[in-house]
């Protein structure tokens, strides 16, 4: 990784303000329902107690709009923090002002506190420069390892390395590396799996795959708009019209270049958008007027589980259907436990996905599972990540 880390620095009695994305999932009564991202800041936070840091976390929660959300306060991420980590994570009820500056000042070795919500003020997503200067005197150092934020070019994520040496924490050093072999040197064949469903989330990425993988799988509900440019009927499926257009110059480009690009040969189709609707298989192209696909048909997982069986690297992001119901998650679960029993490199991104993954039970049986979905397509379409580049070069 050609950006310093936390292995670069000494951290031995210092206050490090660190960036994480603690952007969990609550339910309605403010329980963390998926632990995921807290989970994956662990090694960093460990790796700088255990060499005698005291730690200022700063995240953010929802989207509150620079408004106090009493529903999006901190407080339970920092229970479940402590209960992680093994010591006491002191919540702070706000993320700057004199108070919060008198409290991270007397900070010791080993002790930890929680920064209020971010995105409580607006001077966070404006990246408002005396914003950034009021986070950057709770720290000696700083250390982003928020990389599911890094494509956000905020004050916690770009203004504060402005103010403090600036390195990247492990993991976002291991996204970065993960993906970095997916773009440089990966092993073949390689294949891309994309679902989700609006294509414009991915249709940049989509064009980039077409240079450096060899087939690309498509899927969800993103594939109907592929499939009305090709002109097959498509009934009331998820269809972007809007982007008719720009779908079919990515789609002729696609000739000259590497990837082959493999589209659904059956559907399971609805006569309605609900798990109790009726339904049958029918081959593309055949969806009864007025009906819409919500999974990709038995054919179609034979054909892409032999695809992912014959791969060297494998990237995956997007169900194949709507695999919160159960009529409808064939799709999804196939293509996933097929990754998953897979020997290739083996690289899934996306809120979505993780949640597919999770629900089989198969997050271990990943290469690795990027919690920036955002970002991971930004960086893979080749764009420069902001938190990222606003990180000390590696001297190496």
């Amino acid at each position: 990784m050609p950006k310093k880390t936390v292995r670069d620095i000494e951290v031995s009695g210092k206050r490090v303000l660190i960036r994480v994305d603690f952007n969990v999932h609550l339910g309605e009564g403010g329980e963390i329902e998926d632990d995921t991202r807290i989970r994956a800041s662990l090694p960093t936070l460990r790796y700088l107690l255990e060499r005698g840091a005291s730690l200022v976390i700063m995240s953010h929660l929802g989207r509150p709009k620079g408004k106090v959300d009493e529903r999006l306060r901190l407080d339970p991420v920092a229970a479940r923090l402590g209960e992680l980590l093994g010591v006491e994570v002191r919540k702070l009820d706000e993320a700057v002002g004199p108070a919060v500056e008198e409290a991270c000042a007397r900070l010791q070795p080993g002790e930890v506190v929680l920064l209020e919500n971010l995105r409580f003020y607006p001077g966070e997503t404006d990246n408002d420069p005396d914003f950034a200067a009021s986070l950057a005197r709770l720290g000696d150092v700083y250390v982003n390892d928020a990389f599911g934020a890094a494509h956000r070019a905020h004050a916690s994520v770009v203004g504060v390395a402005r103010h403090l040496p600036a390195v990247a924490g492990l993991l976002m050093e291991k996204e970065i590396t993960s993906l970095d072999r997916l773009l440089h040197e990966p092993a073949r064949p390689f294949i891309a799996i994309l679902g989700g469903s609006k294509i414009s989330d991915k249709l940049k990425v989509l064009g980039k795959f077409q240079e450096i993988v060899d087939a690309i799988l498509l899927g969800g509900g993103m594939c109907f708009t592929v499939m009305k440019w090709q002109g097959l009927e498509i009934g009331r499926s998820l269809c972007e019209d809007d982007l008719l257009a720009e779908v079919g110059e990515v789609i002729r480009e696609s000739g000259g270049k590497r990837a082959e690009m493999l589209l659904p040969l059956d559907l399971v189709v609805a006569a309605d958008f609900r798990e109790d609707a009726e339904s049958r298989v029918v081959e593309a192209g055949a969806i009864p007027e007025g009906w819409m696909g919500l999974d990709i048909g038995p054919r179609t997982v034979a054909a892409y589980v032999k695809r992912i069986g014959e791969a060297a690297t494998i990237f995956w992001s997007g169900p194949m259907g709507v695999f919160e119901w159960e009529r409808f998650q064939e799709g999804t679960r196939a293509v996933a436990e097929a990754i998953a029993a897979s020997e290739a490199v083996t690289v899934a991104g996306g809120g979505d996905t993780i949640a597919a993954i999770r629900k089989y039970g198969l997050e271990d049986s990943f290469t690795h599972i990027s919690t920036g979905g955002g970002a991971s397509m930004e960086y893979l379409e080749g764009r420069p990540l902001p938190g990222v580049e606003a990180l000390q070069d590696s001297e190496g």
